[in-house]
């Protein structure tokens, strides 16, 4: 609705600078203190126009014209300031659109494809802490991007082929696969120990280089070696991503590309633009006309690809079929992608949108899965679960194990995915689980807890007769400030998608989250509901509780954060 407003408060304002006899130019708007939205438009056309900025929105407001049931209300001007204030038909339609609209209430103003891709994490043991946030960051903006229009297909890219695939596919051979164990975490095993042997051992390295050439040969015994190593992975990775509510639609292998012979082209390509060298027996492209002195290696001397060869395939190979592509990157390939981006660039194939994030870590310290020095996501997950249902069997003792161990599993991982998504990607972070599960702090377990109470609410009311939820209301009875404040705040649902989805930033629909709860809080705490003594009023605010439901589950639902109905 808030973008609705906006555009009309933007054609009523061009309207009236044109009867005021002046150019508007680029109209921009902002939120203000003293109402809905404020222009600073008369600064910009008095430079022009050689006027005193205050005469200028004086003059542009003697010529405002609102139409009949429009969505803004009153206008003035402040000083050289031009302030809108939604009328009463915002209000009133918000609340209805919210409860004709239910989940689909938010967003559906976008359209398009895109092809996101998140976490690719190799397959050579469980996923950490560390790619905790790529995962969660990567899924929200997929549900982010998919509540507001578009077509999303998220793709997770399976490095099938690489050296650490190599090496666990030597291990194999060398040590003992235990297979009673979750198969990420098995191969970890056997990961961690053959490393520790070519350590002490580095003559040994050559079996590994020997590996690699057979696979990009296409050798069917090796081959079948790596697809096995990688399968055990994936399969327990994927059993990771879900119990945190993450999903893809489909796992790409870095294999697959090379099969095609979609690298040997794009090599060649390159090859083409004049741009590629020999160092070394490798063969590298320079790219310092694009501001990167290192060079990008796309070959190796003995003639194998490296990942970065065969993700320029893959990317090549996602720009044909998506409007958008959205890679999620740690800080760590801000280098590689920005070379990736300039490569393709070269060779006339459409770029990624590339999101980059900082780390987020544990106050234990870092972590390498290469050296075994690294807590997996699903000890993190488990920790947090079992914290969880400690706070939730001191809060309802009296429930049954069932529902609190499903309460905490909500809790838990809501505040998990909250408390990494609530931080802008560009700042690192640290995971605090008892920040994270503190249900005063305004967190998931806040925002979970504010649509069970307004479940809660509308349950009881229905048991005791006094709310039928298909009965006619009326919002014209809605009228105080807490009341009309909340109303506003779900109204800005629309603004924040969008704001979430041009920036590619889900941290600020966390943060509405939040004051969303806080807002419905302030309602309930100043507006008696159950107690409302007039009943058509009780009704109201019964529907305005019923909004609230609606709201807050549909930005948990675009978190990712499951909306419990009772806590």
């Amino acid at each position: 609705m808030y973008l609705t407003f906006t555009e009309q408060v933007k054609s009523i304002l061009a309207e009236a600078i044109e009867k005021a006899g002046f150019e508007a130019g680029e109209i921009s708007l902002e939120p203000s203190q003293h109402a809905d939205l404020s222009s600073r438009i008369a600064f910009q056309i008095a430079a022009s126009a050689k006027q005193n900025p205050k005469e200028v929105s004086d003059k542009i407001v003697a010529e405002i014209s609102i139409p009949e049931d429009s969505l803004v209300g009153k206008v003035a001007a402040t000083g050289p300031y031009i302030n809108f204030s939604a009328s009463d038909t915002y209000i009133h339609k918000t609340y209805q659109s919210i409860r004709a609209d239910r989940e689909n209430f938010g967003g559906n103003f976008a359209s398009g494809k895109i092809l996101l891709e998140h976490t690719s994490a190799n397959p050579n043991g469980p996923l950490h802490v560390g790619h905790i946030r790529n995962s969660i960051l990567g899924d929200t903006l997929s549900r982010l991007l998919k509540r507001v229009g578009y077509d999303v297909e998220v793709q997770y890219y399976v490095n099938d082929m690489g050296r650490q695939i190599a090496i666990v596919s030597w291990a194999f051979d060398h040590f003992e696969f235990d297979k009673t164990k979750k198969g990420d975490h098995a191969i970890a095993e056997i990961y961690i120990k053959a490393n520790a042997a070519l350590e002490e051992n580095p003559a040994k390295v050559a079996e590994i280089d020997k590996f690699m050439q057979l696979v990009e040969s296409g050798d069917e015994a090796t081959i079948k070696r790596f697809d096995e190593a990688v399968d055990f992975a994936v399969a327990g990775i994927k059993k990771t991503l879900l119990e945190m509510n993450v999903h893809h639609d489909s796992f790409v292998t870095e294999s697959s590309f090379i099969r095609s012979g979609a690298v040997g082209d794009i090599v060649e390509r390159i090859k083409a633009t004049g741009r590629t060298e020999v160092d070394d027996g490798a063969t590298v492209v320079d790219l310092s006309d694009y501001g990167y002195e290192k060079t990008l290696v796309i070959q190796r001397s003995d003639g194998t690809s490296l990942y970065t060869t065969r993700d320029l395939a893959y990317h090549e190979w996602k720009a044909t079929r998506a409007d958008r592509v959205i890679d999620v990157f740690g800080a760590d390939h801000k280098l590689i992608s920005g070379q990736l981006r300039a490569t393709l660039n070269a060779v006339g194939v459409q770029e990624p949108e590339v999101v980059i994030f900082e780390f987020v870590s544990l106050p234990e310290g870092s972590m390498s899965t290469r050296r075994g020095k690294f807590i997996s996501a699903d000890e993190l997950l488990e920790q947090v679960e079992a914290r969880a249902l400690e706070e939730v069997t001191i809060r309802r003792p009296e429930m049954e194990d069932s529902f609190k161990k499903e309460v905490s599993r909500m809790v838990g991982i809501g505040a998990v995915r909250y408390d990494i998504v609530k931080v802008t990607p560009e700042k690192s972070t640290v995971f605090d689980w008892k920040e994270a599960l503190d249900f005063e702090k305004q967190g998931a377990p806040f925002i979970q807890y504010s649509h069970a109470r307004a479940c809660s609410i509308l349950k009881k009311a229905e048991e005791e007769g006094l709310w039928n939820p298909e009965a006619e209301l009326n919002p014209a009875l809605l009228i105080d400030d807490s009341e009309i404040a909340f109303i506003k705040k779900m109204a800005l649902f629309d603004q924040v998608l969008e704001k979430c989805a041009s920036e590619l930033k889900p941290h600020h629909l966390a943060i509405y989250g939040r004051e969303l709860a806080d807002a419905f809080n302030q309602f309930y705490r100043f507006s008696p509901v159950l107690a409302a003594e007039d009943d058509e009023i009780r009704q109201a605010r019964l529907g305005l509780v019923d909004c609230a439901r609606v709201v807050i589950a549909n930005v948990l639902d675009t978190l990712g954060i499951d909306a419990p109905q009772s806590m």
